[in-house]
């Protein structure tokens, strides 16, 4: 039997093809270039307009590993849609799909999902620990020692990285019990000042954490990804800022239904080589 994994080459595919191949198991990496290579995988390039090409890559599959592309409102629903008629017509055994940070309570594949009579699983992530890692952000920590993101100083949210993304998914394919969503995240939540100083700990100089416009941090997006997906991305966080918080809740995290603790900040860094100690 083999496992789908969506997004293979990417910041969220390559950790789920990663931990699924230290299982042994096989796994059809989803890509959107047809010379694209996955260690460990066989490669399948699969246009998400194409319900017939998804169908294909599904049939027979045990899991399929899902998220969508930062795209926009639009074509993410005509994606999703796609993807929940491919996954009703190949029937695989279990479906784990990722929010990728956007609201699961308005997620389209979310709510399809739970109407589809497949076995799957939800996970729910806040923000990713790896958006720190973005160039434009690096630069002012390491260059001015100040960590700027569009979030308040004090905003409490739920971290985690793409490591937690992947350990849940595999926990997933495995714990078919578990079903619905499920909140992957560091709890309690951290604030800016927290991230600040786990980066001043790592690099072994001081760092602030000063809080950046959406506006701000979405210009500095579009080299990287374009103007389309930087606008979802500022959307996204003006939306977010005007919460109270943006914390896991303890009876649908992955500490209460899986047994897995996230990495703090400081064990990520210190998983991904950027500690100095």
């Amino acid at each position: 039997m083999t496992y789908v994994v969506h997004g293979a080459t990417g910041a969220q595919g390559s950790p789920v093809v990663a931990a699924l191949a230290a299982k042994g198991v096989l796994i059809t990496a989803i890509t959107r270039r047809a010379d694209a290579e996955v260690v460990c995988a066989r490669t399948l390039a699969v246009d998400l307009a194409s319900i017939q090409q998804l169908t294909d890559a599904y049939r027979g599959a045990e899991g399929v590993f899902v998220h969508l592309p930062v795209v926009d409102a639009a074509t993410r629903e005509t994606y999703a849609g796609n993807i929940i008629t491919a996954l009703r017509e190949a029937r695989p055994e279990r479906v784990v799909y990722s929010t990728s940070g956007f609201p699961a309570d308005a997620d389209p594949m979310a709510a399809a999902l739970a109407e589809s009579s497949l076995s799957y699983a939800v996970i729910a992530p806040r923000y990713y620990l790896e958006n720190l890692l973005l160039p434009h952000v690096q630069e002012g920590v390491r260059a001015d020692g100040v960590l700027r993101y569009p979030l308040p100083a004090d905003f409490a949210s739920s971290w985690g990285s793409h490591l937690d993304i992947a350990d849940a998914a595999v926990a997933l394919f495995e714990q078919r019990n578990v079903t619905g969503t499920v909140e992957v995240g560091q709890s309690p939540a951290v604030t800016g000042k927290d991230l600040a100083e786990a980066f001043a700990t790592a690099y072994g100089r001081d760092v602030v954490y000063e809080p950046q416009t959406p506006v701000d941090f979405a210009v500095r997006l579009v080299p990287f990804m374009g103007a389309d997906a930087a606008a979802v991305v500022q959307n996204g966080y003006e939306q977010i800022v005007a919460l109270p918080d943006n914390a896991i809740g303890a009876e649908r995290s992955a500490q209460q239904l899986l047994g897995l603790t996230p990495r703090t900040t400081h064990q990520w860094l210190i998983d991904l080589g950027l500690h100095q100690a």
